[in-house]
């Protein structure tokens, strides 16, 4: 492994075009009034939206929005189309990584556009990165973050604007949210719109370890990351911020990602470690919660450790960029990030 160069992707502005691509799960076709809804909140914010073609198309294969090749095509047509300034995902689902290998990575850095999502869209962000040396974003998806109802979340939009159209923002320290939800209601029935979603107020981050760094940040999926380990795609990892988060996390499959990527050495190289909070967390019976388990498999480090960040699948949530510069002050019980440099050029 060796140091890249990571360029920045332009920044944007209301008025500007996002290219919507489904790269795993058709939640276009199987949650379609919530996906509409979410278009419609993205139009009514300000973009203009062009949909690729199999969503356009609402091409259903059960899991999958479309074989491997046909869904990088629609990637990188977006990519490529003039009209595009930036790139959102429908949603993630499990299988983005079979894309990988029909990308155009230098096309994909030559054009420097956003490209935005999160969970199984790990898989393009790592790839992105080790390939096109190009930062993206690890933050909203228009299913479950813009077809929010009544309209998105002000601090997920915010976040996500703020961070992709700001490039003079630099030594900006993130705030936390007043409250917080994982609250699940069914998409394929009116629940998503008809049931009021829950929340519990924020009480801020767990130190887990204490200390203070400063460095690029990687942003993954666990579970996903985990499904890279072995291939080009995997990341280098040595001396970066580490943040995972999770969406499904009982506490036997999460023991098992973390322990991969302790055997892996993961937890020897990095110099900080951000966990987010997972969406559906599952103790399967443990007599010990999540921040002990995590603390178990990692072991007593000198760098600083976190939970209960928001970025991932819990409302609302914050966009990260791929190996920006950020601090983490997790000296006391007031944990602070700050974000060190802008995220766009």
């Amino acid at each position: 492994m060796h140091t890249i160069k990571i360029i920045k992707p332009k920044k944007i502005k209301l008025g500007d075009t996002v290219g919507i691509f489904t790269p795993s799960f058709p939640a276009n076709v199987t949650f379609k009034e919530k996906y509409l809804h979410g278009i419609s909140e993205l139009k009514r914010i300000g973009f203009n939206v062009i949909e690729g073609d199999l969503t356009r198309k609402s091409i259903n294969q059960g899991y999958r929005s479309g074989a491997p090749q046909e869904r990088a095509q629609e990637f990188m047509d977006l990519i490529k189309n003039s009209n595009v300034d930036f790139l959102m995902s429908t949603i993630g689902g499990y299988n983005s990584s079979s894309m990988l290998e029909y990308l155009d990575f230098e096309e994909i850095r030559t054009q420097r556009k956003i490209i935005v999502g999160y969970s199984d869209v790990t898989a393009l962000h790592m790839a992105i990165l080790t390939q096109a040396q190009l930062s993206t974003f690890y933050g909203p998806a228009v299913v479950p973050t813009f077809g929010e109802w009544p309209h998105v979340l002000k601090e997920s939009f915010a976040s996500f604007f703020v961070m992709g159209s700001d490039s003079s923002m630099i030594n900006y320290t993130l705030p936390i949210f007043e409250k917080w939800s994982n609250h699940f209601r069914d998409a394929t029935t009116h629940e998503w719109k008809s049931v009021d979603r829950e929340y519990f107020p924020n009480a801020g981050y767990k130190v887990l370890s204490p200390g203070v760094v400063d460095g690029s940040v990687v942003i993954a999926n666990l579970n996903t990351l985990c499904s890279l380990a072995g291939t080009k795609y995997f990341p280098d990892l040595n001396n970066k911020i580490l943040l995972i988060e999770e969406q499904d996390a009982p506490f036997a499959e999460e023991e098992r990602s973390l322990t991969q990527l302790k055997i892996m050495g993961i937890f020897n190289i990095i110099k900080g470690l951000i966990i987010g909070k997972a969406e559906l967390l599952n103790s399967q019976g443990a007599p010990f919660n999540y921040d002990e388990l995590i603390m178990e498999v990692v072991g007593t480090k000198k760098y600083p450790i976190i939970s209960h960040f928001d970025c991932g699948h819990t409302h609302p949530m914050h966009t990260m960029a791929q190996m920006i510069s950020i601090k983490l002050d997790a000296s006391t019980s007031d944990v602070k990030i700050k974000i060190l440099e802008s995220a766009v050029e």
